[in-house]
């Protein structure tokens, strides 16, 4: 029994000082790159949902409970094979604007633009580095190129402007996690004189 005991006394000893190994840290403000990617890109899937990216950046299909996202061709913009409805003659452009049905493309007194492709694919934000990303975002220029046209309407720069630099990076990289869909969205149309 003395002997059982013992065992006992000393199996608890070893565990007991195993539990309180201190165990290795990494260092402080430290992270592993592929654990920060994964955080980045939750992140960026979190704000791309709660800015409501999609509702202008993904055609909608029509359902019994009106239009949602057509997550086959999510974040590709405006479908380059639709086409827009002439606008009517009796629409006075300038206190109006008109949307096309599922959001992907807008005319106003700015012209008429289109939502652009931000899926990883080189005809949307494939080619793109973080850089141009956040000009693009936060200054409103057009591919995110210095000396280019600004991004039109009724893209929010104004609000995006505010965004803090790692939130615009966690949108960058979830949508560069996205499938790659081909699609060369037509150019902005200054509007007619």
């Amino acid at each position: 029994m003395k002997k059982s005991g013992f065992k006992l006394m000393a199996l608890l000893i070893l565990v007991f000082t195993s539990c309180n190994q201190p165990k290795e840290k990494k260092e402080e403000g430290v992270v592993d790159e592929k654990e920060k990617a994964l955080n980045l890109e939750e992140r960026g899937e979190y704000l791309v949902n709660v800015i409501g990216c999609a509702d202008c950046h993904t055609p909608k299909k029509m359902t019994e409970k009106g239009p949602v996202p057509d997550m086959d061709r999510y974040m590709m913009g405006f479908d380059a094979y639709g086409s827009l409805p002439p606008v009517p003659e009796n629409v006075p452009i300038g206190p109006w604007a008109l949307f096309a049905g599922d959001l992907t493309a807008a005319v106003g007194p700015w012209g008429t633009s289109y939502a652009g492709n931000l899926t990883p694919h080189e005809t949307g934000i494939g080619n793109w580095t973080l850089h141009q990303f956040r000009k693009a975002i936060k200054e409103g220029k057009y591919k995110g190129l210095d000396g280019s046209r600004p991004i039109m309407p009724p893209m929010p720069v104004e609000a995006y402007k505010n965004l803090e630099d790692i939130d615009v990076e966690a949108i960058f990289v979830y949508l560069k996690s996205l499938k790659p869909i081909e699609n060369v969205v037509p150019a902005y149309t200054p509007p007619s004189s």
